[in-house]
């Protein structure tokens, strides 16, 4: 699982920043900026009051079991 950050609807307001358990994220240009450093716990979408920051799907093929 991977989050996103929508830089359109991002404000730059920090409540992400702020929930954040390992500081992975960063405000740069007036834009939160996820970092390696996240661990995807899920904390900031649920904080983001512009809804910017959601769940990436991996494109990924899903290997059958024989």
């Amino acid at each position: 699982m991977q989050f996103k950050i929508t830089s359109e609807k991002c404000t730059g307001c920090g409540t992400c920043t702020d929930v954040c358990p390992t500081e992975a994220i960063i405000i740069e240009n007036g834009k939160a900026e996820i970092t390696l450093g996240c661990i995807d716990c899920g904390a900031c979408p649920r904080v983001c009051p512009e809804g910017a920051i959601k769940m990436q799907v991996s494109s990924a093929p899903v290997s059958t079991l024989k």
